[in-house]
């Protein structure tokens, strides 16, 4: 922050979260600053909500599904443009904000009006509101009501104190904030989609490698599958179930519970370890004696193993270094057969060729559920056992440049966003002094 000049006199304001504050500033409580009002809804509202981003806006102008809906709307209260936001559950996690639009919100929300208009800016203490959340010093104060969460309800909103700058200097700050902001919401925005183009190139580099090889000069040949097309003349195209000696899935959910689990013993392997593909984590264990029992479900080195419930694409290969143990019933296991490398059949498995054939097998079926009928099915493009190595390693190398790319973008997403952060909280707290500001003229923004 050293671009930005400090105020001339400073005083202590003697709250934990504020430090010192210019010495024109006051604080008051609140309750003094904002009252909640409760309106009617009208026929027209639309539902707002205030999201843990910090935006409050009706919830058609984010998506349109996966949200809860009421089906009464009990103690449903209008909402106008400007209104400050303050959700009782999120509020924690920065779910403040000033609402961009009319419409109607549940009673989780507190709706704050000024008490008087005419000395204060809502959109300053939207600000300054949400940095009190996004700092934790809401949740340290709070009531916990569940984990991670904490009840932030007026009641407790009101009784804070809070700076109160000049209205000039509010609206100053609010202006210097919403320009300055939305130059890093621009910045980290250009990083995600270079991400989203860093996943979409790296997945179709894979895809690629799996279904035509390394060689650009392969004589091809027609797979007979409209889907995959031609591949190289020498590679098999076989079901999944041939290139396997076993698929089996997990045992029933009545043949693993909860009073088996032991200290110690053989490990039993789930969705927590195939999905992030780490093997080290988990502590539910059973004892020999059960192990021995449910022993056809014991995974072995080279394995693969598929998460088949709502995780579509999520696969791994049980490691060597792997403690022994068994599957859970959210998991199959395939045995992969000596011409196979396992490795090689665990990328193709998580291709956008397969997601297809899923697709169109699973058709009157359950999405997002994996069963062995349509994993038998699955077309397998299978080059020579030395080749399915060379492609396997080819795309390890691709992954670790990739991702190399990929950790660089979001390590300039969090640097972005800890500025975002630290820029707000000096400027709402008065740290810098903006009251000489004035936007550039120049389009920095439309670039």
């Amino acid at each position: 922050m050293s671009r930005y000049k400090a105020y001339s006199e400073y005083c202590d304001s003697g709250l934990s979260w504020l430090g010192k504050m210019p010495n024109h500033w006051k604080l008051i409580k609140a309750k003094y600053i904002f009252q909640r009002v409760q309106r009617e809804v009208r026929p027209e509202d639309g539902v707002v909500t205030a999201f843990r981003d910090g935006q409050v806006t009706l919830r058609t102008n984010r998506r349109v599904e996966g949200f809860t809906e009421s089906i009464k709307e009990i103690g449903y209260q209008g909402v106008r443009m400007g209104d400050l936001l303050v959700h009782a559950m999120d509020g924690f996690a920065g779910a403040i904000g000033v609402s961009d639009s009319d419409g109607k919100c549940s009673p989780v929300c507190s709706v704050c009006v000024p008490v008087k208009p005419t000395n204060t800016h809502v959109q300053y203490y939207g600000y300054l509101v949400r940095q009190l959340a996004v700092t934790d010093f809401i949740t340290s104060l709070a009531k916990g009501i569940r984990e991670r969460s904490t009840e932030f309800r007026f009641s407790e909103f009101s009784g804070l104190e809070l700076a109160f700058p000049p209205i000039s200097e509010q609206q100053k700050i609010t202006n210097f904030l919403d320009y300055e902001t939305a130059k890093i919401d621009i910045l980290i925005a250009k990083q995600q989609e270079l991400i989203k183009l860093l996943k979409e190139k790296r997945q179709a580099v894979i895809s690629h490698a799996v279904t035509k090889g390394l060689n650009p000069n392969a004589p091809m040949r027609d797979s007979g599958v409209e889907w995959l097309g031609k591949v190289p003349k020498h590679w098999g195209v076989k079901k999944f179930r041939f290139l396997c000696d076993r698929i089996i899935a997990g045992p029933f959910g009545s043949s693993i519970t909860k009073d088996m689990y032991v200290k110690e013993g053989y490990k039993v392997y789930g969705q927590e370890q195939v999905i992030p593909n780490d093997f080290t984590i988990g502590d539910y264990y059973v004892s020999k004696r059960d192990f021995l029992e449910l022993f056809r479900y014991s995974t072995n080195p080279g394995d693969i193993l598929i998460s088949c419930v709502g995780t579509f694409g999520k696969v791994a290969v049980f490691p060597n270094s792997a403690e022994p143990g068994i599957i859970n019933p959210r998991l199959i296991k395939a045995e992969v057969k000596t011409i196979c490398n396992p490795l090689y059949l665990c990328e193709f498995l998580k291709s956008e060729m397969v997601f297809k054939q899923f697709e169109l097998l699973s058709r009157g079926g359950t999405m997002g559920v994996i069963n062995i009928g349509v994993l038998n099915e699955i077309l397998v493009a299978c080059p020579p056992l030395e080749e399915q190595d060379e492609v396997f390693l080819f795309i390890k190398r691709q992954k670790e440049k990739f991702n190399f790319l990929i950790e660089r973008a979001n390590k300039q997403i969090e640097l972005a966003q800890e500025r975002r952060t630290a820029l707000i909280s000096a400027a709402v707290t008065g740290k810098i002094d903006v009251r000489d500001w004035q936007a550039p003229s120049d389009t920095a923004l439309a670039a």
